[in-house]
C-alpha cells in the first residue's frame, strides 16, 4: 500500500470511530432519559462513557490521518475552503459535544450515589438528563460533524 492509501485507511477509521462512539453515548443518553430509576440511569449512562472514548480516538486519527494525507498530496492544501471548512465544523463539533457531555456526566455521577443510597427517583437527576441546553448542543454537535462529512465528500470548488 502506498503512503496516501495508510493515510486515507487512518482517516477513515477515525471517522468510523466517531460516528460509532457518537451513536453508542446518544444512545445511552435517550435510554437513560426514558428511566426513573437511578440504578438504572448509572448503568445505562455508563456506557456512554465508551463512546465517548471512541470519539475522542476517531478525532485524533481523523486529525493525524487528514493532516498526513494533506502534507503527502500535492492536490490538497490546509488553505483549501473545504478543508478549512471541515476542520472548523469537527472544532465547533468537539467543543459542543464537550460542553453538551457535562450534564450527563454530572447525571451518571449522580445516578451511581443514588444508587448507592436508596435507588429513589430524583428531580435533580431528572433535571439533569432533561438539560434542554445540554440537548441542543449534543444534536448541533452532531450536525456540524454530518456537514463536515458532506463537505469532505462533497469537496466544493475542487
Amino acid at each position: 500500500m502506498a503512503e496516501h492509501d495508510w493515510a486515507l485507511l487512518l482517516h477513515l477509521t477515525g471517522v468510523v470511530l466517531l460516528f460509532s462512539g457518537m451513536t453508542v453515548a446518544a444512545v445511552a443518553d435517550e435510554a437513560a432519559r426514558r428511566r426513573e430509576r437511578p440504578s438504572e440511569i448509572a448503568a445505562l449512562l455508563g456506557p456512554a462513557r465508551v463512546g465517548v472514548i471512541f470519539v475522542a480516538a476517531g478525532a485524533v486519527c481523523i486529525l493525524a490521518g487528514g493532516f498526513w494525507l494533506v502534507g503527502s498530496a500535492e492536490a490538497y492544501s490546509l488553505g483549501d475552503g473545504w478543508i478549512s471548512a471541515s476542520l472548523a465544523l469537527l472544532v465547533v463539533a468537539f467543543v459542543l459535544g464537550g460542553l453538551g457531555g457535562q450534564r450527563p456526566k454530572q447525571a451518571r455521577v449522580l445516578a451511581s450515589r443514588l444508587a448507592r443510597e436508596g435507588d429513589a427517583p430524583s428531580e435533580e437527576l431528572g433535571s439533569l438528563l432533561e438539560d434542554p441546553l445540554s440537548r441542543a448542543a449534543n444534536y448541533l454537535a452532531g450536525a456540524a460533524v454530518i456537514a463536515a462529512l458532506v463537505i469532505m465528500v462533497w469537496k466544493p470548488g475542487l
